[in-house]
């Protein structure tokens, strides 16, 4: 389920611009803040046609929130926060949707403090903490989402002092802030990263969204028993830089259906929130300690390129050097050792400045990718944080980081181990086998566990036949071209009716494209001999991994490692 939050600064004015991200992001609920439409004015009719229902409490003015729904109607359970029968302001609204009660609120910024304005917005507050006090013993599951005009901490906001006298940063915001979150909420952002500047706020003046001068006002809070199921966490920076956008950007979450994995198959509990709920553990409930745990091996280009472009480039190291996939990196090599628990760990890496017998064989290979010297620079660097970590590195020329994962995963399995191999690669499904599973990211982030079963459901092949099948259907992202006019489906059913490539030949099928095929086949084919170092079980280094962080000045990031040290 995906919840997402969006003051949208006048529903009116920014309805397309509403609408193209409802159908680009998809959420399954949205709540919007700052309507600043009357409820006759409100466009139900367009949002209908765009495949939500809504419910919402209009104000004309300023203020305004809503509720939508993708394909279902919110049930109104309430459209006030009680506590002041003479507050007017549409502020607050509350519905059920598909069993989890969501609350769209849009606390009262408080300008000029002090004064009548910041009064008011404290009371507020007040009234916000005693009611979610009462949700909270209700024992539902509870999405409050909204703008809270507050900047939590320091950390919510850019380096400056020009908001020091405002009252989104005053100390009695930030507590009454703090005094809410203490019951037990779950600040969805901060629970999955803790260590990046996640803005959703960008003032229209002064060039504050070139300059990436942004604050953290949105936030999504989840009742315990939904942090429990949190896989994933994010704002859409991109609709801020629209044309005519809101100053704000849509924060959202997604959530594992319930029923799929209790909290406490996790090792969790209801009272506090998730670890990094991303993955499932590997380990059934109640397993033996003395059984073997599995070995991790992680696709690390994968993983460091998909976090530079998922995080914003400002986020820099000492000596102003770029640092976002090295956050993003460590925040996911964290998740996965924290939800996996694994005996030890390998990350494979390419070598970027080296071709292999992949290049040298078809010179169109993976032709024309070119990287940011950002990302090259990070790449540099990134390995040294994993040894810090206590986990070890495989890099060798010749060689592809998906040739160091299936050397580990076989020699693991050789061994009458497991192993789980973690790539946004899809070619890495051919590994898949009894005794290794594929740790697969796919929508917002969640990480599907792909089995043999799920290789035949997705490709209609086994794990075995992947190479044939991807040189038969091609690679565009490898530049291998296939059979020609073939496609997926009918890879598949050529690999079904004649078991390999080589039996398709023999057959007679694709006499021109013969020797091609082969070729692409071999390219496709993972390098299970690549040389691999020893690994024997591991302890993280937690201590060195926090130094390395401090030395960086990734601060956060340091604090994080010296409480798991």
């Amino acid at each position: 389920m995906k919840i997402a939050s969006f003051n949208i600064n006048n529903v009116c004015k920014r309805l397309p611009n509403l609408v193209a991200w409802l159908r680009s992001a998809k959420p399954d609920v949205a709540c919007l803040q700052e309507l600043k439409a009357a409820d006759r004015e409100f466009p139900a009719d367009a949002l209908r046609k765009a495949g939500y229902e809504a419910v919402w409490r209009g104000e004309r003015t300023w203020n305004g929130v809503a509720i939508l729904a993708r394909g279902v109607m919110p049930v109104v359970t309430r459209t006030e926060l009680p506590g002041d029968r003479d507050d007017r302001q549409g502020r607050y609204i509350e519905a059920a949707v598909n069993g989890v009660l969501i609350a769209s609120l849009y606390a009262p910024n408080g300008n000029p403090q002090p004064g009548p304005k910041f009064d008011y917005k404290l009371a507020w507050f007040k009234r916000l903490t005693r009611h979610a006090a009462s949700l909270k013993k209700a024992g539902i599951p509870v999405v409050l989402a909204g703008d809270y005009n507050v900047v939590p901490t320091a950390e919510d906001i850019y380096p400056t002092k020009s908001y020091d006298d405002d009252a989104l940063l005053q100390p009695q915001s930030r507590a009454a802030y703090r005094r809410l979150i203490a019951q037990g909420w779950v600040d969805a952002i901060r629970a999955l990263h803790p260590d990046v500047p996640m803005f959703t706020f960008w003032d229209y003046m002064r060039k504050r969204w070139e300059r990436d001068a942004g604050l953290r006002l949105d936030q999504i809070l989840l009742s315990a028993d939904l942090g429990a199921r949190l896989v994933e966490a994010g704002v859409d920076r991109g609709v801020r830089a629209k044309p005519n956008a809101s100053d704000h950007a849509p924060v959202w979450v997604v959530l594992r259906d319930g029923a799929r994995q209790p909290a406490k198959a996790r090792g969790t509990t209801a009272a506090k929130p998730p670890a990094r709920p991303a993955i499932k553990a590997s380990r059934k409930p109640g397993a033996s300690n003395n059984q073997r745990r599995p070995l991790l091996v992680i696709d690390g280009d994968s993983f460091a390129h998909r976090s530079y472009h998922a995080l914003p480039k400002t986020i820099r190291r000492a000596g102003n050097k770029p640092a976002g996939a090295i956050l993003g990196f460590a925040n996911v090599l964290l998740r996965f050792y924290q939800a996996e628990q694994p005996r030890a760990v390998l990350v494979g890496w390419d070598t970027l400045e080296e071709g292999t017998y992949r290049h040298e064989a078809f010179p169109a290979y993976q032709s024309g990718r070119e990287f940011d010297d950002a990302i090259v620079e990070q790449l540099d660097v990134i390995p040294e944080f994993v040894a810090a970590c206590g986990f070890v590195n495989a890099k060798q020329a010749g060689y592809e980081a998906d040739d160091f994962l299936a050397a580990a995963a076989t020699r693991e399995e050789r061994a009458g181990g497991t192993a789980l191999v973690a790539s946004g690669d899809r070619d890495t499904f051919q590994l898949a086998s009894g005794a290794v599973t594929i740790l697969y990211p796919v929508r917002a982030g969640e990480v599907a566990r792909i089995t043999p079963a799920d290789v035949r459901t997705r490709y209609g092949v086994d794990p075995a036949q992947v190479p044939d099948f991807i040189a038969l259907r091609g690679d565009p992202s490898d530049r291998l071209p296939g059979a020609r006019h073939v496609g997926a489906q009918g890879a598949a059913d050529v690999l079904r009716r004649h078991g390999s490539l080589e039996g398709a030949l023999k057959a007679g099928l694709f006499t021109t494209q013969a020797k091609e095929l082969r070729l692409y086949r071999s390219i496709a084919t993972m390098n299970r001999r690549a040389p691999l170092p020893r690994l024997p079980d591991r302890a993280p280094t937690w201590d060195k991994a926090s130094a390395l962080a401090r030395k960086w000045q990734l601060n956060q990031l340091a604090d994080r490692l010296a409480k798991m040290a």
